[in-house]
């Protein structure tokens, strides 16, 4: 369970014969586990958080907070990190993340048209998660494809030379 407080966290059961440091479970415990895993070096604070959304898909104010505490390194620039990346996200995301280019070569070739037939089948804005979970949209700048465009990615599929009629069609697959 993600959300759990203090005084509830527990120490998982390990062999006693183990001479292993028992570490708590929850919030304290992820991070610790990641931190530990690039030996709790300040330096890899920005990678440390990758890994962290990675496995969550989002970051907590709470996980934010233990990192800062764990790196022995000021909440703000923990925050400042989280907030100035677009791989990051402070708030729950849907199960599947749709992203939309808005480069020039995507924009000129109909990628507001596409996002706007997304917006409107989805019911959300760019930045915003369905109500169901299912799905999260953002716009980015590029995704590599210019050749493509307009093209947009959900999870790891990149689809290119979209048209609006086939919008829905590839959402579907989803569903």
């Amino acid at each position: 369970m993600l959300y759990k407080k203090r005084s509830e966290l527990t120490l998982p059961q390990e062999n006693s014969m183990q001479n292993h440091p028992q570490r708590l479970v929850g919030i304290a415990g992820i991070v610790d586990k990641v931190v530990a895993e690039h030996q709790s070096d300040k330096s890899m604070l920005i990678q440390d958080l990758l890994d962290l959304q990675a496995k969550f898909g989002w970051l907590p104010e709470e996980m934010l907070s233990e990192v800062a505490k764990q790196l022995d390194v000021p909440i703000s620039k923990v925050y400042q990190a989280a907030t100035f990346y677009k791989a990051f996200s402070l708030s729950p995301r849907g199960k599947h993340m749709i992203r939309v280019c808005m480069g020039t070569s995507c924009k000129v070739r109909g990628a507001p048209l596409i996002l706007d037939r997304i917006q409107r089948l989805l019911e959300i804005e760019a930045g915003e998660t369905s109500p169901d979970g299912k799905f999260s949209l953002e716009t980015v700048n590029c995704v590599g494809c210019c050749a493509l465009g307009p093209t947009m990615t959900i999870d790891n599929n990149y689809y290119g030379n979209l048209k609006v009629a086939n919008v829905k069609n590839i959402l579907t697959k989803y569903q």
